[in-house]
């Protein structure tokens, strides 16, 4: 992500948050040159800059009636990212939380700015073969340790519910999707139906799932084909990890076009590895294994991501979306669902 250098795109004085983090963030001197960055769909992100360092504010959206419920949970992100210090799992340092919104006018956490690489394209067009493998590794790696991590072990047993994951899942996002209606999409509504009537047996196994893990909510080493941080655990709780994998998965059947998608695209002539491959690593490092029918957990997945992009539609409705890019991203929701109806024909739904 870059920041934005203009003034306008900062919503709150510099001064009280000046004021604010002096006493809690030890060597915090001077005052505090404030950009925006563009990216992110939901909560603004910031970069600040200080004489002798740099840090990343990441906020709730300015006040609104009526936010959909449990969206923006920033004390969530905090929380999370907190706990997995020190852990297989790279994060960013967190600094302080404030839920006091009287600072800045929302609640906002401030953590150490990570220098490096957001790779925004799937594709990876601007690496070699040899990198696009190496990368790819390394996400495999990563989100197979957070599956591995005990939630008890780092204080996050009671970071969500225990049991009956995609059927709360599938609730939550029906309502979110529900309350942020702006055309009709009929795929949404056979999605609705089918989905909680065809679900899987889901094991008693608990991880901490991310929610959103996807390439560019990754910050790379400047020029190594590591991961330095996980950003913007904003969806994380405690649930099934296979739907968490098959939705950082979900990317290779997305078209090209949309999303940055990889479908269609000759992945082993990218040396980027193959959907078999790459869940046997997977499978490998994490000590799970995927099983089931894995067309269900693609159709939920791309329903899940309808829906969320249906909340940013309904964000750009309002004037409340927080990116310019909110409203092509608000138009795939359409195209989300019908594949994901097409992945439910292929589980067994009826045409």
């Amino acid at each position: 992500m870059k920041p934005e250098n203009t003034r306008q795109s900062v919503p709150f004085a510099a001064e009280p948050l000046q004021a604010w983090l002096r006493d809690r963030i030890e060597g915090m001197q001077g005052s505090l040159e404030i950009k925006r960055f563009k990216g992110g769909q939901s909560n603004p992100t910031f970069l600040l800059e200080s004489p002798s360092h740099q840090y990343v504010l990441r906020t709730k959206p300015a006040p609104v009636a009526d936010l959909l419920p449990s969206a923006h949970a920033i004390e969530r992100e905090y929380r999370v990212q907190s706990a997995l210090s020190g852990s297989d799992v790279p994060v960013a340092r967190m600094f302080c939380l404030c839920e006091d919104e009287s600072v800045i006018g929302r609640a906002f956490y401030v953590m150490e700015h990570v220098a490096g690489r957001v790779l925004w394209d799937q594709a990876l067009p601007e690496s070699s073969r040899s990198e696009r493998a190496a990368i790819y590794d390394d996400f495999n790696r990563v989100i197979s340790a957070l599956h591995r991590i005990d939630p008890d072990a780092i204080g996050l047993g009671d970071f969500g519910k225990h049991g009956d994951y995609l059927a709360r899942q599938i609730r939550r996002w029906s309502s979110q999707y529900d309350a942020s209606r702006t055309i009709p999409i009929p795929a949404m509504d056979r999605l609705i139906d089918w989905l909680p009537a065809n679900l899987p047996e889901e094991d008693d196994s608990v991880a901490i799932v991310h929610g959103d893990c996807r390439l560019d909510n990754l910050i790379f080493h400047p020029t190594e084909s590591r991961i330095l941080a996980v950003i913007d655990w904003e969806l994380s709780t405690l649930g099934n990890p296979q739907a968490d994998f098959a939705y950082h998965m979900m990317s290779r059947h997305i078209p090209r076009g949309a999303m940055r998608g990889l479908g269609g695209v000759n992945l082993e002539e990218l040396g980027i590895p193959d959907e078999a491959s790459y869940i046997a690593d997977y499978e490998r490092r994490s000590g799970r294994k995927v099983s089931g029918d894995w067309n269900f957990y693609l159709a939920y997945n791309l329903f899940r991501l309808a829906a969320i992009c249906q909340g940013i539609a309904k964000r750009v409705e309002d004037g409340t979306a927080s990116n310019a890019k909110a409203a092509e991203h608000g138009a795939m929701a359409s195209g989300l669902a019908e594949l994901g109806w097409q992945f439910a024909v292929k589980a067994g739904a009826s045409e």
